[in-house]
């Protein structure tokens, strides 16, 4: 278990806008079609959680959720039910306003889930598709640093474009006080094949994520590894946590996602790990099945 037990939070998906393009999005192709949860939706979750108190935490999430005008509104109906966390799953450029950081601190968010694509302008900028993005999320990032009584924990894709970044990505944030998770999450595209430019081999990847996740400990963070083979990171292994909370969201996205084909390994069968989603079809297809690399995790007795 991480930092957070996934199991205490509930997920809803309350926006499907975005003002950024990054590359790796896995819903880029999605966002139009989908349908964000409605107020008959959101209101039914929070009477279930007022009523039998399921959840401690609420995460808000779906593109840009920091677009949806009414989001302070949300979180303090969301702590009016019981909820006794708010997160946010942003790419944290509004928060570069310190005053709209404090008027979603007091509207009760606590919590919040920032994406960093790299350590630098250019290449976050690039994966972005907006000039100025990496220093507006950097900031936002500085002033979130001085609310004592929030949580911060960052996300960075790793693909292509980024796996070489990620122990820089640690070294920029390392003394940012309310820092307390670092996620790495490998990308997979929601179909059969992915991007060449994005897909990245994770013999290559593996160097700089065991560095990445060293670090980050060193400087008293959690780290959470998603998608990425359990038996590839040796001794630091435990930091793979694929687990997430219950997700509320249109269930068309399920159709998509489960294009991507999880689960495939040379080993499976007999590999004993209860955290591995194994490669993924686009990967298989670029990387083959890394035969003479993987090696299966003893079963317990």
């Amino acid at each position: 278990m991480g930092f957070f037990n996934h199991a205490d939070y509930v997920e809803m998906t309350v926006h499907f806008r975005c003002n950024l393009k990054c590359r790796h999005c896995m819903i880029l192709e999605t966002m139009d079609w989908l349908t964000p949860a409605d107020e008959s939706e959101f209101s039914a979750l929070l009477e279930e959680n007022r009523r039998e108190q399921k959840w401690k935490g609420l995460i808000l999430t779906g593109s840009e959720v920091t677009l949806r005008a009414d989001l302070p509104q949300m979180a303090e109906r969301a702590r009016d039910a019981g909820f006794q966390h708010v997160r946010i799953q942003t790419h944290g450029m509004r928060l570069a306003d310190v005053g709209y950081c404090r008027t979603l601190i007091d509207a009760g968010i606590d919590e919040f889930f920032v994406s960093l694509t790299a350590d630098n302008a250019e290449t976050h900028d690039f994966i972005t598709e907006v000039p100025g993005s990496f220093n507006r999320t950097l900031q936002g990032i500085h002033n979130l640093a001085n609310f004592t009584d929030v949580k911060q924990l960052t996300n960075t894709v790793v693909t292509r474009l980024s796996y070489q970044t990620l122990p820089n990505v640690v070294e920029l944030l390392k003394d940012i006080p309310n820092l307390v998770e670092m996620d790495f999450w490998s990308y997979w595209p929601m179909q059969e094949e992915g991007d060449p430019k994005l897909l990245v081999s994770h013999l290559e990847v593996r160097p700089f994520l065991r560095k990445a996740i060293q670090l980050a400990r060193a400087f008293g963070r959690q780290v959470e590894i998603k998608n990425f083979p359990h038996c590839l990171l040796g001794s630091d292994a435990d930091a793979l946590l694929n687990d997430q909370p219950e997700l509320r969201i249109d269930p068309r996205f399920w159709n998509e996602f489960n294009r991507n084909g999880f689960h495939q390994c040379a080993f499976r069968d007999i590999c004993g790990s209860k955290q591995c989603l194994g490669l993924n079809a686009a990967y298989v297809k670029q990387y083959g099945w890394h035969e003479d690399e993987l090696k299966p995790i003893p079963r317990c007795a």
